[in-house]
């Protein structure tokens, strides 16, 4: 049934005047209709941690030092695609009953999670701010500073206002959450577009790091499939 509503809202946004849609491709139109994944497990929907993901942290994570996590092995270097789907499934159940028009990530790392997740969500756009302005990013831009805790650097992130339209409800999606910059910098440029932030999702949070609480005091909903509470001996201590 969602699917037949969804095809019904498609040709209201065909028909609207000041909206555009490519017909040939759906993935590429906004905004696109929110439908839930009726194909989304019902355990899944019962249960939105991921068993998987710890298990996988737990198993193939690494530790170095007292605050990196290094898990390349399946989530941020090679990827498990069979995870990377469950990873989608349980970020929708958690969050599609918010209403997400469209999902927001920075690239590269959260581009996997997003893409999943939006599929979940019935095949809503993914948008990724760029962290450099390329010859491709012409117009005007949204555009917020991001300190990355993992390079040690500073990045501008940038997304073309074109695809960021005001009034949309956004869903982010990232890999990691430490100090909680990137996620910041995602809602800055949110907030810079009118939109609204229906939720942050986050494959694997550090909970010895601040970003979770900063982000939650800002009035930010949260959600982490995985939460390492600290390294010990190399080894990453992931809550249950």
């Amino acid at each position: 049934m969602g699917r037949w509503r969804g095809q019904a809202r498609a040709k209201r946004v065909r028909s609207a005047p000041g909206r555009f849609f490519i017909p040939s491709s759906p993935l590429l139109h906004f905004p696109l209709p929110t439908v839930y994944n009726s194909s989304i497990p019902k355990s899944a929907r019962r249960n939105p941690g991921m068993k998987e993901l710890v298990e996988a942290v737990r198993e193939y994570g690494v530790g170095i030092g007292t605050d990196i996590v290094k898990v390349d092995m399946f989530l941020n270097h090679r990827m498990d695609t069979e995870l990377y789907v469950k990873i989608g499934q349980a970020f929708a159940a958690e969050f599609a009953r918010f209403e997400p028009d469209l999902v927001l990530t920075v690239e590269a790392s959260g581009i996997a999670g997003a893409l999943t997740t939006a599929i979940a969500c019935g095949n809503i756009p993914v948008v990724f701010a760029k962290k450099s302005r390329t010859r491709n990013v012409t117009g005007d831009v949204y555009e917020s500073r991001v300190f990355s805790f993992t390079h040690g650097v500073e990045n501008r992130i940038r997304v073309a206002k074109q695809y960021l339209p005001q009034g949309s409800r956004v869903l982010i999606v990232d890999d990691f959450l430490a100090n909680g910059e990137a996620a910041e910098g995602l809602c800055q440029l949110c907030k810079q577009a009118g939109a609204q932030v229906v939720g942050i999702g986050v494959c694997v949070e550090k909970s010895f790091q601040p970003g979770h609480q900063k982000l939650a005091e800002a009035g930010y909903r949260v959600h982490a499939l995985a939460k390492v509470t600290g390294i010990q001996d190399g080894r990453l201590i992931v809550e249950d």
